[in-house]
């Protein structure tokens, strides 16, 4: 019998929340208010509750050192809702190998920079064979050979049409460990100018064969943006210092080369993602070879270290001039507000409590009427009248327990947890904390709290000034067991996205509410 009625009410579930792009991922093992169902039959309600939605302000800031960047990021974007956004990146580099040989005469040819941001590999815009290129050898001269370019559009959160032009410049100050913390608002004066590059948003991989015998002169197989920079400041900065203390060690290297940084001089545009630890930098330079007589020139080259072992910061920049979050309502945890607002990279967040007289509601119906809460989830929609664009709707999402608990000072602390929910049933197949439907007009998204409402529902809990928070980003995982790492490892210090939501304090239909379902005996 027991196994019936858990198979009926998660069927039940399924029909209430059931399509291919909404559906509510609740396991069968769960039992939730199943006590109230045995040798009887389960009738299913759903209504709406109010809740109070808040703005959250995080002061345009946020901890961008290499431990929070999985992805760096990169451009600028500026719209009417939140205004100005600017990412720049700075990073140390490390030589290859400490008190390196250039040999004799060493001479600098080239150098470049090479960021590899993420693309739709899917979508190769164009591809041009050239069976007719020359290309020049050091040791052969010219070649007769064949080029291949495949060109694909980088990812990209803005305006898709414009154009960067994307600017290196040395860092003057020294950046410090790589385990050291770093916010996004700090400033790192950059003066010297290494070089530029005007970027149209798309990255290209090229391949070059000799015509005889088809043997690769020269591959970048993973496409990237090649910056050209300064050689002459490459053959004073290294080749001159040969055999003296700054090139000796990491310690040394790192106050003398303090890093590079890398930012776009335009304002408006889009942002863009790149793995910082597949970033490289090459010195092209040829030398003498004292083996043959009369000496020749031989070309080689050299590679600078930029990724793991490196400081890496994400550097943020905000105009909020203008914009409807600069007047919008910030932290009315009581009445809430009309418009909610959520961006990446320390902007916004969004809170929610469940008012006294909606958790009052429920217990009433759960002790006078044996209602018992099968499923609850915070709705909110994306407001039409503010944000109704052609801008990707986010669907990346974290969702924590905040808990506010007064100590003697009088201070208070403030502690982040994984809500109730996903500590409980995380390990569970297909579980999803949060579910959307971006086909509906206007787009909507569930947030499950199932069981942080029947804690304060059916067990008496104290809200202990609980509250939730929803931001824009993605929980990390462990790489090995791919288990979450914690409530504060997420993606959200270089995640792009935003959107603004339709708030609790307003007349709108699509107001943020609580929706439940739950059965009675």
């Amino acid at each position: 019998m027991i196994h019936t009625i858990k198979k009926a009410i998660t069927l039940f579930s399924l029909v209430i929340f059931g399509s291919a792009i909404l559906y509510n991922c609740e396991p069968d093992p769960d039992n939730l208010g199943e006590q109230l169902f045995l040798d009887g039959a389960a009738q299913g309600n759903e209504k709406s509750f109010d809740i109070t939605a808040f703005n959250i302000n995080n002061n345009d800031t946020i901890r961008t050192d290499a431990s929070k960047l999985t992805y760096g990021v990169l451009g600028a974007f500026n719209e009417g809702q939140f205004g100005m956004q600017k990412a720049s990146y700075l990073t140390q580099l490390r030589l290859s190998s400490y008190n390196p040989d250039f040999g004799t005469n060493a001479q600098v040819d080239s150098v470049v920079l090479v960021i590899k941001p993420r693309f739709a590999s899917d979508s190769v815009t164009t591809n041009t064979v050239d069976d007719n290129y020359t290309y020049t050898t050091f040791a052969d001269g010219t070649v007769n050979a064949k080029k291949v370019v495949n060109t694909y559009p980088v990812l990209k959160f803005g305006k898709a049409k414009r154009t960067f032009n994307i600017r290196v410049n040395e860092v003057d100050e020294f950046l410090k460990g790589v385990s050291d913390s770093a916010k996004s608002n700090a400033a790192y004066p950059a003066t010297t100018l290494l070089g530029t590059k005007e970027f149209k948003g798309s990255v290209s991989s090229v391949a070059i064969t000799k015509d005889d015998g088809g043997a690769a002169l020269f591959t970048a197989a993973t496409p990237g943006i090649r910056i050209p920079l300064d050689k002459t400041f490459f053959q004073n900065k290294i080749i001159a210092k040969k055999g003296q203390p700054e090139l000796q060690d990491a310690s040394n290297f790192t106050r003398y080369f303090k890093g590079i940084r890398i930012s776009v001089d335009e304002q408006d545009g889009y942002l863009f993602q790149f793995s910082p630890n597949d970033m490289e930098l090459i010195m092209y330079y040829k030398n003498d070879n004292t083996s043959t007589s009369p000496a020749t020139k031989t070309q080689t080259t050299y590679s600078f270290a930029l990724g793991t072992g490196n400081t890496h910061i994400g550097q943020y920049e905000y105009n909020r001039s203008g914009s409807a979050w600069s007047s919008a309502a910030i932290g009315d945890e009581n009445t809430g507000v009309s418009k909610l607002f959520a961006q990446g990279m320390g902007g916004p967040s969004i809170g929610i409590k469940f008012p006294k007289n909606t958790i009052d509601t429920l217990k009433k119906r759960y002790n006078d009427n044996k209602a018992a809460i099968i499923s609850a989830k915070v709705r909110l929609y994306i407001d039409k009248s503010s944000w109704n664009n052609v801008y990707a709707r986010p669907t990346a999402f974290t969702f924590l327990q905040k808990s506010l608990s007064v100590n003697p000072k009088p201070n208070h602390t403030i502690s982040l947890a994984f809500t109730k929910d996903l500590t409980s049933f995380a390990n569970l197949p297909g579980f999803r904390f949060y579910n959307y439907n971006l086909t509906n007009d206007p787009p909507y998204y569930d947030f499950i709290v199932t069981q942080s409402v029947k804690d304060l529902v059916e067990t008496n809990q104290s809200d202990d000034n609980r509250s939730l928070r929803i931001d824009l980003g993605t929980f990390l995982t462990n790489s090995q067991t791919n288990a979450l790492i914690g409530p504060s490892s997420t993606s959200r210090a270089y995640d792009t996205q935003r959107a603004v939501f339709v708030g609790s304090n307003t007349s709108d239909a699509n107001k943020a509410q609580l929706l439940v379902i739950y059965g009675t005996k």
